[in-house]
């Protein structure tokens, strides 16, 4: 790979994730509410809660507390929670593998459904059941994660009494938030590959393999799935951004204690340095995942060159 196309990228990762927490960090001095008072209660003295901001920084003018909280975070520092007087990285790191989990388990498991789909859906074009898979994957599409995530609960866990309805304390209890999110993102990812396969398949090598009695499946799997890739790749890279964001919402639905409910309730309390530190985070493993996606273009497809 070219080290300056490299460099350039690496450098638009660091303005991103700049620019991520510059909008975080003004978008939530415009949340009404003081952090002190949440802390202190409606009760505490105007002494108490002067003495209390001036131990967050919260005195501070806006832009210097911003910079400083930024020189901090370039070395590692995130700062304190203010709600649970605890290492903000600490926190994000006692978090963190429980919602890869789900978001990567999520992303493997609709990955593989949606290759199968598409694949199949290529094989039956314009018929009854392709016709029928489409319009299931659009109404899917359409609906919002939480009323799903509530829907599988009141069938599995209160009807059915088969599956945990929220918590954490084993594999099982991710069985219906994974669920939840690989209905809604198989959709998309289905009807790409659906598309971007009958795309190939139309092209004119294709017609001459089949014109030279190679079998649909041969010149399916040898000479159409790889040059399919491209677009199935870049949704990947969509998906996993979706994933990440639609698992905040998953993760409440169903009380998991992952990085979804600890940004929430740090919003509820105003705990700035924490939703500070997981945004920041969220953005890191966007940014990355999108690079990598990058960097396998190359591998898919020899004749994609970096400039």
């Amino acid at each position: 790979m070219n080290p300056v196309y490299l460099g350039s990228r690496l450098l638009g990762a660091l303005l991103t994730l700049f620019l991520a927490s510059l909008f975080t960090f003004f978008a939530l001095s415009l949340i009404p509410g003081d952090p002190a008072l949440n802390l202190l209660g409606m009760g505490a003295s105007s002494e108490a809660l002067e003495k209390l901001r001036g131990q967050l920084g919260l005195n501070m003018p806006p832009l210097e507390r911003y910079f400083s909280w930024l020189s901090h975070a370039v070395r590692g520092d995130l700062g304190q929670s203010i709600r649970y007087s605890e290492a903000v990285g600490k926190l994000m790191l006692e978090r963190v593998p429980l919602s890869l989990s789900l978001v990567g388990l999520s992303l493997v498991v609709s990955s593989a459904i949606s290759l199968f789909l598409g694949i199949w859906a290529v094989g039956r074009p314009g018929k009854a059941l392709d016709l029928v898979l489409r319009i299931v994957l659009t109404v899917l599409s359409a609906i919002p994660s939480f009323w799903l995530g509530l829907l599988l609960i009141l069938l599995f866990a209160v009807h059915w009494h088969v599956l945990p309805s929220s918590g954490f304390s084993g594999p099982k209890d991710l069985i219906l938030p994974l669920l939840t999110l690989v209905l809604i993102r198989t959709s998309l990812l289905t009807r790409t590959v659906r598309g971007s396969l009958l795309e190939v398949m139309g092209q004119d090598y294709v017609r001459t393999a089949r014109a030279k009695g190679l079998s649909r499946r041969r010149v399916l799997f040898k000479h159409t799935l790889r040059n399919a890739l491209i677009p199935m790749v870049t949704i990947l890279g969509l998906e996993f951004a979706e994933l990440l964001t639609g698992a905040v919402i998953v993760e409440n639905v169903f009380a998991l204690p992952g990085l979804g409910t600890l940004v929430l309730k740090a919003i509820e309390a105003r705990d700035f340095p924490l939703v500070q530190g997981v945004v920041l985070l969220l953005a890191a493993l966007i940014v990355a995942v999108n690079l990598l996606i990058d960097l396998l273009y190359g591998l898919i497809d020899p004749r994609i060159h970096y400039a």
